[in-house]
């Protein structure tokens, strides 16, 4: 299946694009980028405009086969000559606002994620080193279709209002085939399985691999990204023989399997709040509490409800032998299952008892 590219790599190409023509003062009918994965980009340049001290300019934003809502969409950028030095990115038109906690951006800012905005700078930084420009950049990056497109996006819901977000880690969208995921998922097990590894490694995604990285220093070679698709993953891991597997996720999507959730995509399922509510109540939280924590747009914030109740440890240890529970129920009491567990505000919130002993046992061999 053909892959796409993110809206972050299409904002970072607009900006690179209208950078140079800015700063050189020639058009510019195309121009490449590459991406985190190391894939390089090139992009259709469109409808640029000029201005006195602005050059703003589109790419068509292409999920490849991927069926992506913002597929079709124009990103734009527009970079402005800006008194102040530096290089500063901000969200227009059809671009989210951050209005809760939790997200990857801090309340307040555009929804453009870390990644993109990295990229936006690092591909802009490259036209003014050229040119020799010494002054500041303004960009604003806009997508006039953007509020309606939300509307089918679950940014609402997370807390993001008037537009969709900037997102992607990759810089490159990969085909949502679920059976091709799945296929894909299978074989990175197999091939560690191969290597002699007697225990699956797994996270739902980068930033769970990211998390065992930073805290851990475990080589994220060794580790599976399983995406959305738990309950497959599980299955594949019993049929290829491992004998134990360490999940690590963030609360925002293992909280789903702590209710027996085994498709944690948004999609599919959505009872974070409910689940933590229960757990909540579980261990004294007052009807007040619940309802606060049932009003909560984002895990996070419903964890600041748990923690300021004083019973968040008591919850997450119990939403980590929930966890264990399904899973062994998926796997048929055929693994020794293991599971860390956390949050971009509050770190690791809980692991299992043997948790470190796998991930000692995985980073010191086999």
């Amino acid at each position: 299946m053909r892959h796409g590219f993110t809206t972050g790599s299409c904002a970072a190409a607009a900006s690179k694009a209208a950078a140079y023509m800015l700063l050189f003062g020639k058009d510019k009918n195309s121009i490449t980028i590459t991406t985190p994965k190391g894939l390089d980009f090139k992009a259709e340049i469109l409808e640029t405009v000029r201005g006195e001290k602005s050059v703003k300019c589109a790419v068509r934003k292409d999920g490849g086969d991927d069926p992506d809502v913002t597929t079709g969409a124009l990103i734009f950028a527009e970079v402005s000559i800006s008194d102040t030095a530096g290089i500063s990115i901000d969200g227009g038109v059809g671009v989210g606002r951050v209005t809760a906690r939790g997200l990857d951006q801090p309340v307040g800012n555009a929804a453009i994620n870390h990644v993109p905005r990295e990229m936006i700078e690092k591909e802009v930084r490259e036209i003014v080193d050229i040119s020799g420009y010494e002054g500041g950049l303004d960009i604003i990056i806009s997508v006039p279709e953007g509020e309606e497109i939300a509307k089918r996006t679950f940014n609402p819901r997370l807390g993001i209002v008037g537009g969709i977000s900037i997102i992607g880690t990759s810089g490159v969208v990969e085909p949502m085939s679920k059976q091709a995921i799945i296929d894909t998922i299978r074989v990175e097990l197999n091939m560690k399985k191969e290597e002699g590894y007697s225990t699956a490694f797994i996270s739902p995604g980068n930033y769970g691999l990211d998390f065992m990285k930073s805290a851990y220093g475990y080589d994220l070679d060794r580790s599976v990204k399983c995406s959305n698709f738990i309950g497959e993953t599980i299955d594949a891991i019993v049929e290829l023989g491992f004998e134990s597997v360490l999940l690590t996720g963030h609360i925002g999507k293992l909280i789903k399997v702590a209710g027996g959730i085994m498709n944690t995509h948004s999609r599919e399922s959505d009872s974070r709040m409910e689940l933590i509510a229960a757990f909540a109540s579980k261990y004294g939280a007052s009807s007040g509490e619940v309802n606060q924590i049932l009003d909560c747009l984002t895990t996070e914030e419903a964890l600041s409800v748990v923690k300021n109740a004083g019973i968040l440890q008591d919850v997450m240890n119990y939403a980590v032998s929930r966890i264990i529970y399904y899973l062994d129920k998926r796997a048929m009491g055929k693994l020794k299952i293991e599971c860390i567990l956390y949050s971009n505000d509050f770190g690791e919130l809980a692991k299992s008892d043997k948790a470190l002993e796998l991930l000692e046992g995985g980073m010191y061999g086999l």
